[in-house]
């Protein structure tokens, strides 16, 4: 098992990108990880330690945050998300990691890695938490903006196969996103896509509506990348608000430190229950090959995290059936 990681993608790197990789490749040796970047920048974070299933492939460029996405993968072929895509085409990795530019690592996907055979439309598909922590993964959420019924519908395919293959669901349910759960609801696009997933072979329960998701009123949601993309800043932003009310109100007086002091265990696991480190990473599914999507934050733990997810996935086969799903219905 062999994984690449983008040493310089995200607002961390590289120090906690390499930290991340280094208490990997601790818990799990029987994993080769491949840091792909500087390896001026690389070296020292290792402190002369390097352990035996840990790699470097030296780059030069790199793609910064802000970068048009499609110029930026096309000039810099010698950026460490380029070249950590390149070892996967070649089949040299069974997966990559980065959480750099998201843009450029859809592109990346698309112009290196490559499309499976029948995929119109990869999805970024990232975990929402729930209340009772096992989440619902989210497909579209802002890899592409604009959908037709056909991709939502291959959305919840590769979603179903990622859910039962890397998490363990059995039957998992799809719910698609809409402003009502009536049948007739919606848009044309959902309207259409609607009875499209009535007749898939999927665990489809109707619409749902974003209010009831973080009681997980679904397994799988479904979107175009648009209105789920609005829907997880929504969701970030109060989630935001709400930590950033509750540690102003409990230190106003002494009382109300008391009332924090006794709060805080709950308080710690409802911080957590909202934490995206705790999920590590989003696949991108639909390519011919894994590559996971780090929050552009990513710390340590959410690098490790995603490296586990990344070993589960490699070892579910996940790419290969997704590939015979919709090849087979092509």
């Amino acid at each position: 098992m062999r994984i690449a990681i983008d040493a310089m993608g995200g607002d961390h790197a590289p120090s906690l990108i390499v930290q991340g990789a280094m208490d990997a490749a601790a818990e799990w040796p029987d994993t080769e990880l491949v840091l792909v970047g500087d390896k001026a920048a690389i070296e020292p974070l290792l402190n002369g330690k390097k352990p035996a299933n840990v790699t470097l492939c030296h780059t030069d460029e790199v793609i910064g945050p802000d970068e048009e996405p499609v110029k930026a993968v096309r000039r810099k072929k010698g950026s460490s998300m380029v070249v950590a895509g390149q070892l996967v085409r070649e089949k040299h990795a069974d997966a990559m990691i980065s959480a750099g530019n998201t843009g450029a690592l859809m592109t990346t996907g698309l112009l290196v890695v490559g499309r499976l055979e029948g995929i119109e439309r990869p999805a970024l598909a990232p975990m929402l938490p729930t209340m009772d922590d096992i989440g619902v993964l989210a497909l579209d959420l802002g890899a592409n903006m604009d959908a037709k019924p056909e991709h939502l519908l291959q959305y919840a395919i590769m979603g179903s196969i990622y859910r039962t293959k890397v998490h363990g669901l059995d039957n998992p349910r799809v719910g698609l996103l809409n402003v009502g759960t009536e049948e007739r609801k919606g848009n044309e696009l959902t309207k259409a896509a609607y009875d499209l997933l009535e007749q898939a072979p999927i665990n489809f329960i109707g619409n749902v509506e974003a209010r009831d998701l973080l009681n997980r009123s679904c397994d799988i949601l479904i979107c175009d990348g648009f209105a789920g993309n609005i829907m997880l800043k929504a969701i970030e932003g109060t989630a935001g608000t709400l930590m950033t009310y509750l540690k102003e109100a409990f230190g106003e007086s002494f009382m109300t430190k008391i009332a924090a002091a006794i709060m805080m265990p709950k308080l710690r696991s409802l911080r957590k229950k909202m934490d995206y480190k705790e999920h590590g990473s989003a696949p991108l599914l639909g390519l011919n090959g894994l590559v996971m999507k780090c929050h552009g934050s990513s710390d340590a733990l959410a690098v490790k995290s995603a490296i586990r997810q990344a070993r589960v996935a490699i070892k579910a086969q996940l790419t290969e059936s997704i590939a015979v799903e919709i090849g087979g219905r092509s």
